[in-house]
């Protein structure tokens, strides 16, 4: 029987388009010094390439760690797709298992589509009644992907209306200097912002005059005119 990895890549090539060849990698920014540097893509939409994880649900965990190592993005992301399918088992040791995978692949987890598509589910969902303390361990790690993994792991927060660490997260990582983290940070405030819209907007009339110009424009997305415009000025 043909290998896993050699399987999976099979059947996502089978989806592969050239127009998605040549589209993703400038889109992911794979060129010499963008964050996605050296990245390869075989052209695969990606529910297609759900499609793909879902029909392997089943797979190892010593499967999906091989998957991992691929040098296909699409491969990864099937990964981490299949991982996500599994989380949704109510079964506290898979879960658990899953979490300590995926951390031990964050430099795999190397573009923020592999991030926001799977992050919520398998870390936040699972911190959901435990310690967050590794998120700010991840927040305060060299590698970019692991603090975004940090602050969009807290959708899963948010969407129990628990709030607090977007904010700490928010305050801890207003100055990194990638654009990346700045939609990231911005991107979890809006969501929170959807919950307490009034703690949002003092939050953002508080930080103003520090916070970068991308992540205000995303954090306050939501409010009227008027409030944006009173936001958006600097003093």
């Amino acid at each position: 029987m043909k290998p896993i990895i050699g399987l999976i890549t099979d059947e996502l090539q089978a989806f592969s388009t050239e127009e998605k060849r040549e589209v993703l990698p400038r889109f992911f920014k794979t060129g010499k010094g963008e964050y996605g540097e050296g990245d390869h893509f075989l052209g695969v939409a990606v529910p297609d390439t759900r499609t793909v994880a879902k029909q392997h649900k089943d797979i190892s965990l010593d499967e999906i760690r091989n998957l991992m190592q691929s040098e296909w993005h699409e491969v990864r992301l099937c990964a981490l797709l299949i991982m996500v399918e599994k989380s949704k088992k109510k079964d506290e040791t898979l879960r658990k298992q899953l979490f300590d995978l995926y951390l031990s692949q964050t430099s795999r987890i190397n573009n923020w589509d592999l991030v926001d598509l799977s992050c919520r589910f398998i870390v936040g969902e699972f911190l959901l009644d435990k310690s967050r303390d590794i998120l700010y361990q991840l927040a305060q790690s060299p590698l970019l992907w692991d603090n975004r993994i940090a602050i969009v792991s807290t959708y899963a927060f948010i969407r129990k209306g628990q709030l607090d660490d977007t904010y700490v997260l928010s305050d801890l990582m207003m100055k990194h200097p990638h654009d990346l983290m700045h939609k990231a940070i911005g991107w979890m405030l809006r969501e929170a912002g959807k919950r307490d819209p009034e703690r949002l907007y003092d939050y953002v009339m508080y930080h103003r005059a520090e916070m970068p110009r991308t992540m205000l424009r995303y954090a306050i997305e939501k409010f009227g005119p008027k409030e944006r415009s009173v936001l958006m000025k600097r003093v």
